[in-house]
This record gives structure tokens, sequence and C-alpha cells, in this order.
């Protein structure tokens, strides 16, 4: 993301834990496919370029491999506010006259399409209402933020967001915290659970992760909850549970393959429903290879608990499958190769160093496989 920011005519500076970023008056308003194609978050500039240039181009985003995810939302959205969007040669191109305020109702709570109309109604002329909006902690984050350098927002987290047009020299500059990666905390509670061990996450915001605190629960799991810590261990053998994913405050999608690790080995049979991402199980015949027992029905995946992994030579498929068969490779008596890891160390930082340092026997292999 930063290198995007940069090619658009931006500044990135990284100190320490800290990021700067200054901006020019006038900035690029074209992407390049080279970047656009490795993370699908690169979208998010749509709106904000349309914003301030009043057009763009886009290639159609790459990323993680889970499914379709098609920018219909964002494009649709963008039209009622006065764009005019075309797809030619596989890119989308993006024009306006004026950004208009408007009221817009979301078909599915997005995350993605709820932040980019968030940006781009900041600046847009009038009041904008986006109804059905997504309620996930990072939106209320990224409102704070638009706050905190000028925007009239209110209403986030609600499902209905109210923001009020402003002009562009009416935004300045500010300093703002993000707010703690709790699909990375999730995943190293898990870690710690799958191998029978007890993991503290600091610095986390707990109630941010209610969602898998309250199924690890009722497996028979223990969550000892702090201010602003988690941890997490099981006595025994976790029990069999059902969850389906949903949007916040519903149980992530992001977190579906870790758990299905952990599912596998708890006793009984468990039920997992995927209603977010219906692709999201290209990590079901990994977890095959390494002995799991899940039967897949539709978007349903039903999983009978075994004793434990085999080690076995897999592939990740996206971020966070490769997350889940490094956690069911942890658990596994003998040694699992994991390849295709590209995604999940832009989706954890320093993966590897933060497992050696529970105790985890791992590291990295260059191999041509990737």
């Amino acid at each position: 993301m930063a290198q995007l920011l940069q090619e658009l005519g931006a500044k990135v500076h990284f100190q320490s834990n800290t990021v700067v970023i200054e901006t020019p008056k006038t900035i690029g308003w074209t992407t390049p496919v080279r970047l656009v194609r490795r993370m699908r978050a690169s979208s998010l500039v749509l709106g904000p370029l349309l914003a301030r240039c009043g057009r763009a181009i886009l290639p159609l985003p790459g990323g993680c491999s889970i499914g379709s995810r098609p920018l219909d939302l964002h494009l649709k959205s963008f039209s009622r506010m006065g764009a005019d969007i075309e797809l030619e040669h596989g890119s989308v191109h993006a024009s306006l006259n004026e950004l208009k305020g408007s009221r817009i109702y979301l078909d599915f709570p997005s995350v993605g399409a709820t932040e980019n109309l968030m940006m781009a109604a900041v600046l847009a002329k009038g009041d904008t209402v986006i109804e059905n909006a997504a309620r996930e902690p990072e939106i209320i984050n990224l409102a704070e933020t638009l706050r905190a350098i000028g925007a009239l927002i209110k209403g986030e987290g609600t499902g209905t967001i109210h923001i009020k047009g402003v002009h562009e020299q009416d935004l300045g500059s500010a300093t703002v915290t993000t707010i703690p990666d709790r699909i990375e905390a999730a995943t190293f509670l898990l870690a710690g659970i799958i191998t029978g061990g007890a993991v503290t996450v600091s610095k986390v915001i707990p109630e941010h992760m209610d969602h898998l605190l309250v199924k690890l629960e009722e497996a028979g799991g223990v969550c000892e909850i702090h201010e602003n810590r988690v941890r997490a261990w099981a006595s025994g053998r976790l029990g069999s549970i059902s969850l389906k994913t949903m949007p916040f405050p519903g149980f992530p999608t992001d977190l579906q393959p870790q758990m299905m690790a952990l599912l596998s080995l708890s006793e009984g049979t468990s039920v997992v429903l995927e209603n977010v991402f219906r692709s999201r199980f290209l990590h079901v015949s990994e977890l095959q290879r390494m002995g799991a027992e899940i039967e897949m029905q539709g978007n349903a995946a039903i999983i009978r608990g075994i004793r434990t992994f085999m080690g076995a030579e897999v592939y990740a498929t996206d971020l966070r499958a490769g997350a889940a068969l490094v956690l069911a490779g942890l658990s596994a008596p003998d040694e699992t190769n994991v390849f295709g890891m590209a995604h999940v160390w832009r989706g954890y930082e320093n993966f590897v160093r933060k497992l050696q340092l529970l105790g985890a026997d791992v590291g990295i292999r260059r191999t041509g496989k990737g």
C-alpha cells in the first residue's frame, strides 16, 4: 500500500511503529497493475482519487483466492454519486464533473465498499447517507481518522453512517492510532490452544474478539480476559460446536480457516457455515492431506474430529488458509511444509519470529515451490 501511495505521488516514511504520509497538492490518478494485482485492498484508493482528482484508473485488483469479490457495490455506489464508470481492458475507468452526496443502500455490508464510500463522501457536495454499512471496528477507526483531519462523520458502528461533505481546504494534518489487529491476535490464541499450550495476547481490545472467545468457551476452552489482554487455553480436548461466519459482530470469515483447523482436532462433529465468501474452503483439501475428516455440503463443512494431524506438504491458497495450515502443522508430531506463503507474510508481520518466541519449531526454507 505504501508503494501504491508513492506511485501516486505521496511521500511515505516509516519510523519504528509509525508511518508518516506527506501528500502534495497534485497527485496522480492512474494506478499501476503490478501493484494493484498484488492486493485487493488497493481498490481503496478509488474513492479518495475520485474525490481528490475527479477521475481514476484502477486495474481490477488481485489478492487472495477466496472466490468472487467483485467491485460492483463500489462502482454502483460511485455512479449514484455522479461518477461515470467504464470497464476497459481489465481496468476501471472512473470520472466525474462533481461528486454529489447521495443516499446509498449497500446490498451487503461490505467493509471495502463502506470504507471507499466514506472516504469519497468526505469531499462530496452535500450529505451522504450509507445504509446497511459495515460495522467492523476498522470502520469506526477509519471514521475517527477522517474526523481527525476535519471530516464530518457520525453513526459509524451502527449500520447507518452520515457524512456531511466539506471543502478540501477544510482538511488538515493529524496524528492517529490504528487499532490492534484482532485477526492476528485471535490466530495466536488459536495457536496456543491447538498445541495444548496457553498464549497471552497483549495490547488488544478484547471486545473486538468476543465472537471467538464465546465460541472457544462453548467448546470447553478457558478465556481469561483483562482490560487490554487475553489469555486462552484448554484443559483437555475441546468439544464440537457449530458456527457460521457473518459480518461483524458475527464470527469473522477471516478466522474460519484457523478455527476449522482447531475443530478438526475437537471431539465429536462440528459444523461450519461460510456465509460471506462461499469459495473460502480451498484449505479443506489441504487439511484433508494432513488427515482431517471434513465433508463439504454446499457452503457447509462437516468436521469429524481426529486425534492428531499428520505432517505433509501443503499449499496456502490464501492468507488465512496459510495461517490455518501453519497451526495444523504446529500440532502435528512430524514435519509439515507449507508452500505459497506470500500472502501470509503480508497478513502477519514477523509471523515466524513470533511463533519461535512462543517455543514453536518453525522456520523458513527457500524452495522453488514458493
